[in-house]
């Protein structure tokens, strides 16, 4: 496939550097991948919609019948590359030039940039990502902080690089072919591998990348003839490109070994992605009254249905010979707050001492004066380079396990507390910024869906507060209207706030709830670059 053949369009105002990235050669191979395996992403996009539906009219979730000799036999992964046998400390963080420098010198032994969950898909962010990983790949990536002439480069031996292109679900809008917008994974993944395969090569590494939101093995599979035909067309041999699964989807749960199977020539781990997964499980039953959630504060890894998805996710596997990789601690260091870093940190040291002894192989840090002592964590409980020895045969994790609905309360302080951190993430991403420290904790898109779909399922179902009140829509407008009010006295007329506020209100206010908040904020963002104002 060349470009002379394909009706194609670029919906944007360039960006310095742009046509490095998008020369033809790579624009052909996108969009070779799009022609392959656009319908078939669709029809799976599809499928979820009619799952939901299901769902909504009572049907059960359960491990999935048709592959149960896929569970039964005894097989496993093909084993991870060398500089991907440890991972006992990564950390992520958005695809910024300043973040990409910070993060591989952190120390950790990965860096996840994030093209997904803590990135704001403008065009000048998705393009200057890849710009800047290309870089840093290349080792030559510097920044210049201009306030204060303060400069970055890299150290010796810095972080494993890995990528996390967007989902399944979401759409690149800025580039059109035979007028309908392109799989944004698609983009995201394809212009990556096609521009760095060779530089990870010569360094004696590969094109690492973490993959989000899968729900089914089938969209596995998908992703497997993905792999294979990208390495096919560029030449690289089998497993060349590896991956790891973000567990995020309660459906996925029950189907870890059809995804490790599907995907067993790339594939390296799965991974607890915690808090989409608590998003998910909201969405899934979020036409029961029978699953709705406490507080999201109260809703931690010790509740029993997590608790399982994580001991399951461990024993599965290591039976397979995939890493086990533990989830993020949203905590952030504390300054000028001795106290309340005190109480962060042990949080943050309970956490990590739970995934390590539990038999995780490594964890995730979202700021890098946490890598160190998880590193000392990880370190003290786990010796060699993982703990794929720790089979964890003594777990056994029911269907039950998995949908048990952890009990407690539902306070003004904890609903009052979604609407702010909503409306406060919603603003910064509208704004460009996917990322961002909020009350001590580091947000992005899903922790904000959490607060988000909890708002909505709790006025859906008029759940009742610790106080008796009934969560009304009357009442749900009035808390709306107060912290609304109090932003905007606190930020002043601020373009961004009242957007979010808008959108967020009508999110948190529909007869039906939406799948992700970021689909319709993009059409927002998509509108701020038609004016010129991102």
């Amino acid at each position: 496939m060349t470009l002379s053949n394909i009706e194609y369009e670029i919906m944007a105002r360039p960006v310095a550097g742009q046509e490095e990235i998008l020369t033809p050669d790579a624009l052909a191979f996108i969009i070779d991948l799009e022609d392959k395996f656009g319908a078939r992403r669709r029809e799976l996009m599809a499928a979820r919609e009619g799952l939901q539906h299901r769902l909504d009219q009572g049907e059960q979730l359960d491990f999935p019948p048709e592959t149960v000799d896929i569970r039964q036999a005894d097989w496993t992964v093909r084993p991870a590359p060398g500089d991907l046998q440890d991972r006992r400390v990564e950390i992520t963080g958005p695809v910024d030039r300043k973040m990409v420098i910070n993060a591989l010198n952190s120390g950790a032994n990965a860096f996840m940039a994030d093209f997904e969950d803590s990135n704001t898909p403008t065009w000048e962010n998705l393009i200057n990502g890849q710009i800047n990983l290309r870089d840093a790949n290349s080792g030559s990536i510097e920044f210049t902080n201009e306030t204060n002439g303060k400069e970055y480069r890299l150290m010796d031996n810095p972080a494993v690089l890995m990528v996390r292109p967007r989902g399944l679900h979401m759409v690149e809008q800025h580039l059109r072919v035979g007028g309908q917008a392109i799989s944004a994974s698609l983009f995201d993944f394809g212009l990556y591998l096609f521009h760095n395969r060779d530089l990870l090569q010569q360094k004696g590494s590969g094109a690492y990348f973490y993959l989000p939101k899968l729900e089914h093995y089938l969209e596995a599979r998908l992703w497997r003839d993905i792999l294979k035909h990208a390495e096919d067309r560029l030449g690289l041999p089998r497993g060349a490109v590896r991956v790891t699964i973000l567990i995020e989807t309660i459906t996925a749960s029950f189907q870890l070994d059809e995804i490790l199977y599907e995907l067993k020539d790339h594939i390296t781990a799965l991974n607890c992605g915690r808090w989409d997964y608590i998003f998910s499980f909201i969405k899934k039953f979020s036409a029961h009254a029978g699953h709705i959630l406490p507080d999201r504060g109260a809703v931690t890894m010790t509740c029993h249905f997590l608790r399982s998805y994580s001991l399951n996710l461990i024993r599965v596997c290591h039976r397979r010979g995939a890493h086990a990789m533990g989830g993020m601690a949203a905590q952030i260091p504390i300054k000028n707050d001795v106290d309340a870093n005190r109480a962060a940190i042990e949080k943050f040291i309970a956490d990590k001492n739970r995934e390590a002894t539990d038999g995780h192989d490594g964890t995730w840090v979202a700021h890098p004066g946490l890598v160190d002592q998880a590193r000392e964590i990880f370190d003290r409980h786990m010796p060699g380079p993982n703990q794929l020895d720790r089979r964890r045969e003594d777990v056994e994790v029911t269907a039950a396990d998995l949908l048990t609905v952890p009990g407690g309360e539902i306070t003004e302080a904890g609903l009052r507390q979604n609407i702010n951190v909503g409306l406060l993430y919603l603003k910064s991403w509208l704004g460009g910024l996917g990322c961002v420290p909020l009350y001590h904790l580091m947000e992005d898109a899903a922790t904000a869906e959490i607060s988000r779909t909890q708002l909505w399922q709790w006025r859906r179902h008029r759940a009742n507060l610790a106080d008796g009140r009934v969560i009304s829509d009357d009442l749900m407008t009035e808390f709306l209207d107060q912290e609304c009010a109090a932003l905007r006295e606190a930020q002043g007329d601020d373009p961004f706030l009242k957007d979010a506020e808008s959108l967020f209100r009508d999110l948190v206010m529909s007869d039906r709830l939406e799948d992700f908040l970021t689909t319709p904020a993009y059409d927002y963002i998509l509108r701020y670059e038609r004016d010129g104002r991102l």
